[in-house]
């Protein structure tokens, strides 16, 4: 499995949280094991977001330990 697959299916695993509070989130790029990623909806304004990406990079490194860093 390609590393943009797991990364997606990380994504898929979080994305039902995200979407019951109103946001979302999606993968920009991959670049030297950097994930770029971008949220939306009521995520993308909400001053916790720091708390989530940590928690979203977590979910991600689990799928894609290729994945040294995610980023906003």
């Amino acid at each position: 499995m390609s590393t943009k697959n797991k990364v997606e299916e990380a994504l898929n695993e979080i994305r039902p949280y995200l979407q019951n509070d109103g946001g979302d989130i999606v993968l920009l790029s991959i670049d030297n094991g950097i994930a770029k990623v971008q949220f939306l909806g009521y995520c993308s304004t909400c001053s916790k977001s720091f708390m989530t990406l940590n928690a979203v990079a977590a979910v991600i490194k689990k799928h894609a330990p290729e994945i040294k860093e995610v980023i906003e």
